[in-house]
């Protein structure tokens, strides 16, 4: 089974974000649990928690077919002590936003060394950030997200990723999500049949099919290896339908959360229908 759908609004409050999806079609969902673009957030309320479990449960949304995302401010490799320990504890507050509401994964962008410090320090720190937040936290796995390499962005190689892996304690409350469009912005060729299935089988050779848990689906605005992070939407940019229909037959990629994070809203009930036809062979 294949669990599409957008990432969705949850404005107004956590709960209203299952009704979203639904309203879209969708068979799984994105959404940020507190504002993506502050530091800090009320707590989350005994009743908004009750009302988010009791709207997933009307619609028929378990925690396997919805991926939170965290916020855009969090840097887990960030070279300044004090900045690295402000995105700790916003990343633990995340990680403990999706405990209360009975979700499994949250979604993060790895780090950026900001020209300050090596790759593999910031790597290191990453790692040990996931760690720290695991260490307080359970029953939520830290899915990390593959980037497109844009300027010192890392995460953007599966070696990268690996790396990352590697120095977290807990194996099992780790994982990925791939995201298409940074996947082929950072040189990964989605788009001919070879480059199809390299994609796959160096991501299992290198990474692992068992540390997938999860999959952004955007087309993408650039080039192959352009290394710039820019959506559209599906079947308008340089990957294209095919690559996306042969996502949607894949059965190496079940029963995960299959997220658009394209950038016209309107589209998306268009989009998640359009995905699902493609099973279809």
């Amino acid at each position: 089974m294949k669990y599409v759908g957008p990432h969705v609004s949850a404005a107004g409050g956590v709960e209203n974000a299952p009704l979203n999806a639904q309203k879209l079609g969708a068979g799984g969902f994105g959404l940020f649990t507190k504002n993506q673009r502050q530091w800090k957030a009320k707590p989350l309320s005994d009743k908004n928690i009750a009302a988010f479990k009791e709207s997933c449960d009307q619609y028929g949304y378990q925690a396997h077919q919805i991926l939170p995302h965290d916020s855009y401010l969090i840097n887990l490799g960030h070279p300044d002590q004090a900045q690295l320990e402000k995105s700790r504890e916003a990343f633990f507050d995340e990680m403990k936003r999706c405990e209360q509401l009975g979700l499994d994964r949250l979604n993060f962008h790895p780090g950026n060394p900001l020209k300050k410090i090596s790759d593999e320090a910031c790597l290191q720190a990453i790692a040990e950030s996931v760690n720290l937040a695991l260490d307080r936290t359970s029953g939520v796995t830290a899915v990390i997200e593959n980037t497109a390499g844009q300027g010192t962005d890392l995460g953007y190689s599966f070696e990268q990723i690996r790396y990352i892996i590697d120095h977290v304690e807990d194996k099992n409350r780790v994982g990925v999500c791939v995201d298409t469009a940074h996947a082929f912005a950072a040189g990964y060729d989605f788009v001919s049949s070879d480059g199809y299935e390299k994609v796959w089988n160096d991501f299992d050779d290198i990474i692992g099919l068992h540390y997938l848990k999860g999959l952004h689906l955007n087309d993408a605005k650039k080039e192959l290896g352009s290394r710039v992070d820019r959506h559209t939407s599906i079947g308008k940019g340089y990957i294209g339908e095919n690559a996306f229909r042969k996502i949607m037959q894949d059965e190496r990629l079940e029963g995960i959360p299959m997220i658009l994070e394209t950038p016209d809203k309107d589209l998306w009930a268009e989009e998640v229908r359009l995905l699902y036809r493609y099973m279809e062979k």
